[in-house]
């Protein structure tokens, strides 16, 4: 039998707002709050003792990759002014 809001009493005081409330689900399918997750491989998971750790690794990485790229079109410059050994 179904009751009638009028007659089920509500405990809960007026100040608390559960309209506002969120609910988190645990396990994989937990909607990330600002954060991406990156599964890693085990192998590469041994290699880093946190995610500060990987976090370093990659921003290294980066740079490194960055500095190659703006390295690449002045070798490719350079290369172009030498005189070749053909005759």
């Amino acid at each position: 039998m179904k009751r009638d809001e009028s007659e089920m009493e509500d405990d809960l005081r007026a100040e608390y707002d559960l309209k506002s409330l969120q609910v988190r689900r645990l396990g994989s399918g937990r909607k990330s709050f600002g954060t991406t997750t990156v599964r890693l491989e085990p192998d590469v998971a041994e290699m880093f003792p946190s995610a500060d750790a990987v976090n370093e690794a990659l921003r290294f990485l980066v740079r490194v990759m960055q500095q190659n790229q703006a390295l690449a079109p002045q070798m490719q410059a350079n290369t172009a002014l030498e005189p070749t050994d053909e005759k």
